[in-house]
């Protein structure tokens, strides 16, 4: 469904912050990009959908296909038409409207169908939202308001929706609701690719993964295989082969580019 092939991203046309990352997301599928903070997951999926460009920003090697379609600086909302929709991080929601407001938005770059029917559905997906209909988004929580962006992703039908770091922030309550309600919708068929930091939920949920290191893929496979492997563990899930918590910030860089890149 999607294919990144040897796509770099330059910024102000000095700084190169994706280098040649290559990736997949099979249709129906959850694939899920992993790394610190600067590792470039963010700016991959601006540069999917094209917002990079909002930040000075530009694809400049590579291909990015989606359905076949080559759509590397395609119009953003070209791509939410096509069916890509992209959840950004820190909870846009259009603050001073409400609940409902903010869902019917997003319906408007959808696929035209009625308001009402695509509202019924979110309703019935995200009861919560239900419940909070008449409220004004800017009074929700940041769990809430995770919801109401995921939500506002649905009005759009879309096919794909990719999500940066849903779990940022909240409660460890919320992020299982949170989480609960990605893993009912990649059951529904709906293809996810989240970026996340918190690797341990996105590994559950997700397929397959990618981990990014400075702009570049330096490990990927099916998840099962990545919750397994001793650097993950060690570096993003903080196990040693022994069992004994490690913290990630305790590591040398250069220990974990060699590893990695050999």
């Amino acid at each position: 469904m999607l294919e990144l092939n040897n796509v770099e991203v330059l910024y102000s046309d000095v700084i190169l912050a994706v280098k040649g990352i290559s990736a997949k997301v099979p249709a129906g599928q959850c694939v899920t990009l992993l790394g610190a903070n600067g590792a470039g997951k963010s700016t991959t999926l601006k540069a999917i959908s094209n917002l990079i460009k909002t930040e000075d920003g530009r694809v400049t090697a590579g291909a990015i296909t989606f359905d076949g379609v080559d759509i590397a600086g395609g119009n953003p909302a070209a791509q939410v038409q096509r069916g890509l929709v992209h959840v950004m991080e820190g909870r846009k929601v259009l603050r001073h409207m409400t609940v409902e407001q903010n869902l019917v938005v997003g319906g408007h770059m959808g696929n035209g169908r009625d308001a009402k029917e695509l509202l019924d559905e979110v309703y019935g997906r995200i009861k919560r939202l239900a419940a909070l209909r008449n409220r004004t988004a800017g009074y929700l929580s940041g769990g809430e308001q995770q919801l109401l962006v995921i939500g506002r992703a649905l009005m759009a039908r879309p096919k794909l929706v990719m999500i940066d770091e849903p779990s940022l922030g909240l409660a460890p309550l919320m992020v299982e609701e949170v989480y609960g309600l990605l893993s009912d919708l990649k059951a529904s068929g709906l293809t996810l690719l989240i970026v996340e930091q918190n690797t341990r939920v996105a590994l559950e949920l997700a397929d397959y993964g990618y981990v990014m290191e400075s702009g570049r893929v330096v490990l990927e496979g099916p998840s099962v295989s990545l919750k397994s492997n001793e650097d993950v563990r060690e570096f993003y899930l903080g196990l040693t082969v022994d069992g004994e918590r490690k913290s990630f910030r305790d590591m040398k860089h250069y220990r974990r580019r060699k590893r990695w890149l050999g």
